[in-house]
């Protein structure tokens, strides 16, 4: 199996080794103890015993704008505990790398989910999570979770982003009969892009229809973007995020994705909308991708809104 394209082509990528789900609680009693700035590293002191069995939520720093609606994106540093009887083991810790993790709405664990709903850029959110919110009574051996383990999350939240988030930016004109044409997308809907009946570039191809101007994005940091994907043989679509409804976050420069997206993304303004025409070299080449119906040798199109990049 090549590197990924994007992350819903295989599935959620998460920037994190573990992500859950909460929103609305059932009360406010987290049950610990969490100081530090909105930011740094929370220092999280647990009590002695075991956890309750409910599900509690607490903002301890409250922050400002949309709050997060089920389907939306969140981006946040956090930590990751396991808490039962037996004591307490941290799992995650997104602050070390510096690099934060990309929570899905609506695709987490039950807890997580309905702790991040409502969630605002700039608050810090504490989580308690039961095992009957989290993984059930099964546990999760991959990510060292026991059956009678509850979870406790303290999160800063970096970015929320929305269904209909989209590029903002002067628009640029582009006048190229070699390349596909873009049109429409209109807030919340995917542009269309018309390929012309002529051969392939070889080479990649990468051409700004609205300079943003936001932050660069710096390789190896995570981007949350819209796309849509078409395939140059029959300018038919292959995966969009704004048919999946919800915004999508890659690391950059990593190798997470397709090299022409490492190549093209890597330096460009967040706010930014992009064509990329991508060779079979630096996309899935001979092998394809049956999974997506990309044959051996495609080329594809993408047109690519960034943003915000943490």
């Amino acid at each position: 199996m090549r590197r990924r394209v994007f992350a819903p082509l295989l599935g959620v990528v998460l920037a994190g080794p573990l992500v859950l789900a909460a929103g609305c609680s059932g009360g406010d009693d987290v049950g610990v103890s969490v100081r530090g700035k909105f930011g740094a590293r929370p220092e999280v002191s647990f009590p002695k015993g075991e956890p309750s069995a409910e599900l509690a939520v607490k903002t301890l720093v409250k922050g400002d704008g949309q709050g997060a609606r089920k389907g939306d994106l969140v981006v946040a540093d956090y930590v990751g505990y396991r808490w039962s009887k037996d004591g307490n083991k941290l799992l995650a810790n997104s602050y070390i790398a510096g690099l934060p993790g990309a929570f899905p709405t609506g695709r987490l664990v039950p807890g997580l989910d309905k702790a991040l709903l409502g969630a605002r850029v700039g608050d810090r959110v504490v989580a308690k999570i039961p095992p009957a919110e989290g993984y059930g009574d099964k546990g999760d051996t991959q990510h060292q979770v026991g059956a009678d383990d509850s979870l406790v999350y303290v999160l800063d939240v970096r970015g929320v982003y929305g269904r209909t988030a989209h590029a903002r930016g002067r628009a640029q004109g582009l006048d190229d009969p070699r390349l596909p044409r873009v049109s429409g997308g209109a807030q919340g809907q995917a542009p269309q892009v018309t390929v012309p009946r002529v051969a392939a570039p070889k080479g990649l191809q990468v051409r700004s229809l609205i300079q943003g101007e936001g932050p660069a994005v710096a390789k190896g940091r995570l981007v949350a973007l819209q796309y849509v994907g078409v395939f140059w043989r029959d300018g038919r679509v292959f995966d969009s995020s704004w048919r999946s409804g919800r915004p999508y976050a890659v690391t950059i420069g990593t190798g997470q994705v397709m090299k022409g997206w490492d190549e093209a993304l890597v330096g460009q303004k967040v706010g930014s909308r992009l064509l990329l025409v991508v060779p079979p070299s630096l996309g899935y080449g001979k092998e394809g991708l049956a999974q997506a119906g990309i044959k051996a040798n495609d080329t594809l199109v993408f047109v690519v809104d960034l943003l915000g990049v943490h």
